[in-house]
């Protein structure tokens, strides 16, 4: 039976795939003799000082190639980032966005990934449901780290009615298999009115400190809820209080903890503290940004690099300064949530280079609810709606949240070119850090953006700029 193999999508310059002649096209068939299961199986593989690989060429030839690598990464990128297929989640949860998604979208964001191999290449939060013993045997054969798990409570009866699964209670148990073997490990609660808040939450809390310190951390975020909920189970958002009282009992824990351990170890989510129209914590209380990619410190981050940007930025009066104070009038759009901050930090600029003057508007999220307000979950049609007419000067500034994962694509399928088209103005793609943001106010975006390639999976990080 022919071997089927794993398809080169490209070959990195000057990497010894390259010396070795192999080219996009190729498959890899084998590493010493055994075939590859996915991309954890050829990363153990070739993490060896020589190896026998063979090939097959796109002409139909097979080569066998011994390879002195010297634990060097071979230079290969697969067609299939995971070489192998997707594993899909079979949770029902009840918290869960992708079952709030409005009819006629494409159909990669309808897929729910619960797959352990994401949580280690992307980052993405995995409930355990899914996992097999052969799953856990690789990863402490393997010794991956870390992995990130969707917890929501440490109640079993409770998590099998959040998940829909019956299975989910004994689910937590595998926690204790991670925490045995020494496995890096981070946990997210997705808090929701009246189930898994207050005493859960505490509860919770309680029961996850018990894995420190391979539990680095543990982030709150709130239930993102949008307007497509019929037929779901009636959830309702936090007031402002109740977004208080939650921080109120996530920061009682960090001082104990901090005491007992010297982390803070639970977070709330920058969503948390501008609903309840609180200061965000001190950068030093984020344990080095640990839980970034769930909105947890990106506001006081963001609030630090452009500080940072600024003080690094010529002095008044120089030729420097001079050229980067031009004269222009520019524009930018981002979620209603971030929009105070956007906007101080704008006028944090413009005070320093009164040459610019910068429009900043927030954008209603119409196409999913106005509870939704970050600005990943903005589309091209409520920015095109919302800005026609509007100042916009001679280019217009978007995160890249706003945008597909390594594409140029906004979640309704238009493009970076419909909008620019729509509203006759150039639109610049601005990547997340704070420097990137003062910079790119000061002057046009490189038009290279080389933004993140991420599996199919689009919804992974909710929050942004």
């Amino acid at each position: 039976m022919k071997k089927k193999g794993h398809l080169i999508k490209s070959v990195d310059p000057g990497s010894i795939a390259e010396e070795l002649e192999l080219e996009a096209g190729d498959s890899v068939l084998t590493i010493d003799g055994e075939e590859i299961e996915d991309i954890f199986d050829y990363e153990y593989m070739i993490n060896s000082e020589f190896i026998t690989m063979v090939v097959r060429k796109k002409n139909g030839e097979e080569w066998e190639l011994d390879i002195e690598n010297n634990y060097e990464d071979l230079g290969l990128n697969f067609e299939n980032g995971l070489m192998s297929e997707y594993r899909s989640c079979h949770n029902k949860c009840i918290f869960c966005f992708i079952d709030q998604m409005p009819p006629g979208m494409r159909e990669t964001l309808y897929f729910k990934d619960d797959d352990s191999r994401l949580s280690f290449l992307q980052g993405n939060y995995i409930t355990l449901t899914n996992m097999k013993d052969k799953d856990f045997e690789r990863i402490i054969r393997f010794h991956l780290a870390p992995i990130n798990i969707s917890v929501q409570t440490m109640n079993p009866k409770l998590r099998c009615r959040m998940l829909n699964n019956r299975f989910a209670g004994e689910a937590l148990k595998k926690i204790d298999r991670l925490y045995e073997a020494g496995i890096p490990m981070n946990g997210q609660i997705v808090l929701c009115k009246g189930v898994n808040d207050g005493r859960e939450l505490d509860f919770s809390i309680r029961e996850l400190t018990r894995y420190i310190p391979y539990m680095q951390s543990v982030s709150v975020v709130p239930v993102g809820l949008s307007r497509y909920r019929e037929g779901l189970y009636p959830l309702e958002p936090f007031t402002p209080e109740e977004c208080g009282q939650a921080i109120d009992l996530i920061e009682s824990w960090q001082r104990k903890i901090y005491e007992e351990h010297g982390i803070h170890f639970i977070h709330a989510s920058d969503e948390f503290y501008m609903q309840a129209g609180r200061p965000l914590p001190e950068a030093e209380r984020y344990d080095g940004y640990i839980q970034l990619e769930n909105g947890v410190g990106m506001i006081r981050l963001m609030t630090e690099e452009v500080r940072e940007a600024l003080s690094s930025l010529p002095e008044e009066g120089t030729e420097e300064w001079r050229q980067l104070n031009k004269e222009e009038e520019i524009s930018i759009a981002t979620g209603l949530l971030p929009y105070p901050y956007i906007k101080e930090y704008t006028e944090q600029i413009t005070a320093r280079f009164k040459g610019k003057k910068v429009h900043v508007y927030g954008i209603r999220n119409d196409f999913f609810g106005e509870l939704i307000t970050v600005a990943g979950l903005i589309t091209a049609r409520d920015l095109i709606a919302q800005l026609k007419g509007k100042a916009l000067g001679s280019r217009l500034l978007l995160p890249e949240a706003m945008f597909r994962s390594g594409e140029e694509v906004f979640l309704d399928d238009l493009t970076r070119e419909d909008v620019q088209n729509a509203l006759q103005v150039p639109v610049n793609i601005v990547k997340s850090s704070g420097r990137d943001f003062v910079n790119a106010v000061l002057a046009p975006v490189e038009e290279e953006q080389n933004l993140p390639a991420h599996g199919p999976y689009e919804l992974d990080s909710l929050e942004g700029m």
